[in-house]
């Protein structure tokens, strides 16, 4: 009775996991999560005030599909002065964040052509892909290159069928940044094979170490062919409200937003006018989280320095880490006896891809007290 499309699918291992220590609390196990890349921050205050706003207003109809035109303008702007992107309102279409990659893969992709795509990556990424009737076509990237996507490597995996490069930095799983070199050398193969980027930045606030996230569609020549999604999930703890957006080249952005007119419509009302507030409102909340962030990282790098068993290189990014681990079991036994000998919930390297086998994804977007007790367990048990 299922569809093959959706059979050639695999479900979530972040969200099965997720489910399982949920499933586990509720039958009184003391389970410390460290699966979903959920912030704990409340949303700030501000951004939830004006959201109640819109609802006393009755701000709460029918907008157009692209959403709401006041922001679609501050995305705009924000896009034009902090990523160069040369966009206007025009460009953007507000849209959940995982509801922007689908769309622009599905306007995009015909069957049988072909993405690359990073290994490991989003779990999300290649099942898009492959519900599209597409390839995923993934481009191994290594701990001792930092886990980036280097031209190099994409341009042996280009074949006359390949008609997308998906980017995405700061990366999930890894915390990886691409380097202005990495993204010159991307944007240049997409251009001398006349192809389309998809840049997944919405970890992009979330940068440490002084470093700077770039844009693939500021450069030269690159706004035609670049579709850039980000949104407010993770830099605004705003998880909940299912809200991003993405920046497209007109011809692009008319077949995306027919998808949206025939799926969703648009995205919550009364949610973009909180969304509105958080893209004009003060930074201040962003820096606190994006500081305290920082200091997660380095607190659990500290800890993980202590279990012999776990190897891992400091992320630059995100708010995960992605240790090596020695034994033989694969990665998914690896998180199964994690959960059950030590009551802490990750997820296993392969659900990212084939290069994170003996790998664990631990997401530090939880307190420093968890932090600090999970790893203490890990420790315990790996002894």
């Amino acid at each position: 009775m299922i569809a093959e499309r959706v059979k050639r699918v695999q479900e979530s291992g972040t969200m099965r996991m997720k489910a399982l220590a949920e499933q586990k609390k509720a039958e009184g196990k003391k389970i410390i999560s460290f699966t979903v890349g959920e912030p704990d921050f409340d949303t700030p205050k501000h951004i939830v005030e004006a959201a109640k706003k819109a609802l006393d207003e009755g701000k709460t109809r029918y907008l157009d599909a692209p959403g709401l035109p006041a922001l679609r303008e501050a995305i705009a702007k924000r896009s034009k002065e902090s990523n160069g992107i040369p966009c206007d309102s025009s460009n953007v279409l507000v849209t959940p964040t995982k509801q922007a990659i689908f769309e622009t893969i599905l306007a995009t992709i015909n069957e049988g052509e072909e993405v690359i795509m990073p290994d490991p990556a989003w779990v999300t990424y290649e099942p898009c892909v492959q519900l599209a009737s597409g390839k995923a076509v993934p481009v191994m990237t290594k701990e001792e290159s930092e886990w980036r996507v280097l031209p190099e490597a994409v341009a042996e995996l280009i074949t006359p069928k390949t008609k997308m490069i998906l980017l995405n930095s700061p990366s999930n799983p890894c915390g990886s940044i691409a380097t202005k070199e990495d993204i010159r050398g991307i944007a240049d193969l997409a251009k001398d094979h006349n192809l389309l980027v998809l840049s997944d930045e919405v970890y992009e606030r979330i940068v440490f170490d002084g470093l700077k996230h770039y844009s693939i569609a500021a450069e030269p020549d690159m706004f035609d062919r670049t579709i850039t999604i980000s949104g407010f999930s993770k830099t605004y703890a705003m998880t909940g409200w299912r809200l991003g957006w993405l920046v497209a080249p007109k011809p692009i952005f008319k077949g995306i937003n027919k998808i949206q007119q025939h799926s969703i419509t648009h995205a919550v009302s009364f949610a973009q006018y909180g969304g509105l507030a958080a893209m004009t409102g003060p930074d201040e909340p962003v820096q606190m989280m994006v500081k305290e962030f920082e200091e997660r990282r380095d607190l659990i790098m500290k800890l993980m320095k202590d279990i012999p068993q776990f190897h891992c290189d400091t992320p630059k990014g995100a708010f995960y880490v992605f240790p090596r681990y020695e034994g033989k079991m694969s990665s998914e036994e690896m998180a199964m006896w994690l959960m059950d000998k030590a009551e802490v919930a990750t997820t296993g390297g392969g659900s990212f891809g084939k290069a994170g086998e003996q790998h664990i994804r631990i997401s530090y977007a939880t307190n420093k007290k968890n932090i600090q007790e999970g790893m203490e367990r890990v420790k315990k048990a790996l002894s």
